[in-house]
């Protein structure tokens, strides 16, 4: 290998802190500060999900220092909450956090790929339309040969 010496492995993720499995999936785990021990954060279906999942422990662990994949995704007013937050929170509360943020980014991913799938056999007008899981489904218009079926039969 040109270039490549002892110790020298070449990163075939794009984010610190993950790694992908054989059959896809994407996995996140993190060493606890002067511990032999792993923390395990989870397994997701995007690498950023579990790049935010690594982002979220390792700046409870390590505060500001903490090398991140998504800096500026930490906003100044909440990093003080989650610096004071982190130095009481155990292995497993970490853990859960980062759980939490990871499994939200990726149902955000899947959904957002979903939505591209979808977009691309609708209209063009039904382009601008926003999921909303708050709201009822609306009713597909009916079609003209529906329609013109319908009054044929009475």
């Amino acid at each position: 290998m040109e270039g490549g010496g002892v110790g020298m492995r070449k990163r075939k993720n794009p984010y610190k802190g993950i790694r992908m499995r054989k059959w896809g999936k994407w996995v996140a785990e993190i060493r606890q500060p002067n511990k032999r021990s792993r923390i395990w954060l989870g397994s997701y279906s995007s690498a950023k999900a579990a790049a935010r999942a690594y982002d979220t422990a390792v700046y409870y662990l390590r505060g500001p220092s903490a090398r991140l994949n998504f800096p500026e995704l930490v906003a100044s007013e909440d990093a003080d909450q989650l610096l004071l937050a982190g130095a009481q929170l155990s292995a497993d509360a970490i853990r859960a956090k980062a759980i939490e943020v990871g499994s939200r980014v990726d149902a955000l991913e899947t959904t957002s790929a979903n939505n591209l799938n979808n977009n691309s056999t609708h209209d063009e007008d039904d382009d601008d339309d926003e999921l909303d899981l708050n709201k009822m489904p609306k009713p597909e218009p009916a079609d003209d040969s529906d329609q013109h079926h319908l009054q044929h039969q009475w």
